[in-house]
């Protein structure tokens, strides 16, 4: 096996997991209204136990129900009615010999009084999170000694229900963390003050938790190994809380970093190398003796050997990356890594939970939807259907198609398949863009589809096929919009400076600050261009997740851009660009070499007409039907080839 580490058997406590490969939790909303484990989601945990992975935590899950709401739909442990459902999900996930954790969790002053009915949220000492921007109401020491015994219960019903283990979050800036920090942690009581006093809370519970649930009952504690703010817990805090620990009998410390206001490091974006923050895991493994899990960051199964060989870490944390393909492990068990649908670390997940809905992936349609698309019906009898561009959006219906028994023909008329994912894996530290579209062209690859690379699909020759049905993928072609001076040779599209059609000169003007343009700009800078980036919206960077954006804007700063949010472009002059201020009017002129267009996308409507006219079944995906990004457009090649 190539990867012998990684599918090593490994003991927590006494609990023999069968590899090296953990699910952290991470929050799904999947749950029923009422906190119990939903047929929606314990579909969701069997597919990655099927999928070979050897330990599933669970989402943050509730020990309190009045103060301790963290998300909507989320699991809970507050009541024994929660028991029944949390077995049907134990008893999925052993069908696949893989074990499963409940993490307990209470979020403290890191939720909103929203999800709270209106109530204030509560925190060990009343200082507000710089993000939540909602002012906590300290608890009574009565209030932590009843929080610390929901906690218990929780674990006491989390093993009545068949669950192999516990997870208390201790990380991420969650309650039991800002009782550890003295960041957040400014008690007089018995709870605050001395180290001793601010982990008392944790002694107490997993005392208690070892008593009641049994000394064989396994318990992981997630910490921050870095909280990574200016009076907060730092590594050598870590290890002395790890230490500790480990005295108090816990089986396991779970090592990830970061509080809400340090975010980026808790869940990162793209540009985040894969171990990065492997150097605090290193540490605290060094100072105990139970088993290390560990995130970070990682994508490839070859990267999470590698840890393990350096010793980093016990065990590794695959999060994200089991998202985005819930066969991660058993791909990379089976030789199959060059498969593997890869996380692109664009948060797209936590974007979606912040706004209220259950977990999607961009580039996994099927996550939180593993019920709805359970199986796929092999109907297609061997009939051809023809998908019209090889981008993210037509690769992914080609693929649905196929595994229906269709005979799929795909058309590119480029020299390669990956459509708009060549031109957005070519900025600034994008290679999981990159990792991404590889996995799926090896997956087209390996699915018996016909492709036709340098092949500008024409009505006469799909007809030729006689096909079933007509998949029109083609794409979008870059907004340019018709202004004085539009014409003028200086003036280019991102996607052509990005594909390195034509080479930027001298001062450049980027006009558009969604995700393209600022990563186009970054780029240029790198280059060594001066640059202005141009926006109509009051902010730069409309659309773009806030840790996407602070990362983007923190590298792309350092060059000293010119910035300029609320100007609209007017015309192009020869000096440059002029441009209106929105809100009063004023005129100003950017000088500028090169003026780089990253205005949005508008789709080839055209091309659409044409086969909408000569074929009866026709599906318009992605770009193709309207400009939008990797997550429409590999969701409607889903949507659509499953249900054709």
């Amino acid at each position: 096996m190539k990867y012998e580490k990684l599918f090593q058997k490994g003991m927590i406590g006494k609990l023999e997991l069968k590899n090296r490969i953990v699910m952290p939790a991470m929050g799904v909303s999947l749950a029923s209204s009422t906190g119990e484990a939903s047929d929606e989601m314990i579909r969701y945990y069997e597919e990655r136990a099927k999928g070979e992975c050897g330990l599933i935590i669970t989402e943050i899950t509730r020990v309190d129900d009045i103060y301790g709401v963290g998300t909507s739909n989320q699991l809970a442990v507050t009541d024994g009615k929660d028991i029944p459902r949390l077995q049907r999900l134990a008893d999925a996930v052993h069908k696949y010999d893989a074990k499963i954790f409940v993490q307990l969790h209470h979020p403290g002053r890191q939720t909103y009084s929203r999800l709270l009915d209106g109530k204030q949220i509560v925190a060990p000492s009343a200082v507000m999170c710089n993000v939540v921007k909602e002012m906590p109401r300290a608890l009574t020491t009565e209030e932590c000694e009843g929080i610390m015994k929901a906690f218990v219960k929780g674990a006491v019903i989390a093993k009545s229900a068949g669950i192999d283990g516990v997870e208390i979050h201790a990380a991420h800036g969650y309650l039991i963390d800002q009782f550890l920090s003295p960041y957040t942690n400014k008690r007089t009581d018995k709870y605050g003050g001395s180290f001793h006093n601010r982990i008392r809370i944790l002694e107490e519970m997993i005392t208690a938790i070892k008593h009641l649930c049994g000394p064989d009952f396994p318990i992981s504690v997630r910490i921050s190994g870095d909280e990574f703010v200016e009076g907060g817990l730092k590594l050598e805090d870590s290890i002395k809380i790890a230490r500790t620990l480990e005295s108090y009998g816990v089986d396991a410390i779970n090592v990830s970093s970061g509080i809400y206001e340090s975010g980026a490091t808790i869940v990162e974006p793209g540009s985040y190398p894969q171990g990065w923050k492997k150097h605090l895991a290193t540490e605290i493994r060094k100072n105990v003796k139970i088993p290390v899990i560990a995130v970070n960051n990682i994508k490839q199964p070859c990267v999470a050997e590698q840890l393990l060989e350096e010793g980093v870490c016990d065990f590794i944390g695959i999060g994200r990356g089991q998202l985005a393909d819930e066969e991660w492990a058993k791909k990379a068990k089976t030789g199959r890594e060059d498969e593997i649908r890869s996380c692109i670390g664009c948060l797209h997940c936590f974007k979606t939970l912040n706004t209220g809905k259950h977990i999607s992936c961009a580039v996994n349609p099927r996550v939180g939807r593993e019920l709805e698309y359970k199986d796929y019906e092999k109907d297609g009898k061997n009939q051809v259907v023809a998908v019209i561009g090889g981008g993210p959006g037509g690769m992914q219906a080609a693929l649905v198609l196929a595994k229906r028994n269709y005979k799929v023909v795909l058309f590119e008329k480029s020299a390669e398949l990956g459509g708009t994912l060549n031109i957005a894996d070519k900025p600034l530290l994008k290679e999981k863009i990159t990792l991404l579209k590889n996995g799926m062209k090896t997956q087209v690859e390996k699915n018996n589809i016909e492709v036709r690379l340098g092949t500008n699909a024409t009505v006469e020759m799909v007809k030729e096929l006689n096909p079933v049905g007509v998949f029109v993928a083609c794409g979008a072609s870059p907004v340019v919009p018709k202004l004085p001076g539009i014409e003028n040779s200086k003036v280019v599209t991102a996607e052509d400076v990005l594909s390195g059609k034509v080479k930027a000169v001298g001062k450049v003007a980027v006009i558009g600050s969604g995700l393209t343009g600022c990563e186009t700009a970054e780029t240029l800078a790198e280059q060594g261009h001066s640059v202005s980036l141009i926006e109509m919206a009051k902010t730069i960077g409309p659309g773009i997740y806030p840790s996407i954006l602070m990362d983007l804007m923190g590298k792309f700063r350092k060059f000293n851009p010119q910035i300029l949010p609320g100007h609209r472009l007017a015309a192009v002059t020869d000096k440059g660009v002029l441009v209106v201020n929105v809100a009063n009017g004023q005129k100003m002129e950017v000088e500028a070499d090169t003026v780089v267009l990253a205005l949005g996308v508008s789709p080839r409507r055209g091309v659409v007409s044409e086969f909408e006219a000569s074929f009866d079944e026709v599906r318009v995906i992605g770009d193709a039907s309207r400009g939008g990004s990797i997550v429409e457009a590999v969701a409607d090649g889903f949507g659509k080839a499953f249900v054709f």
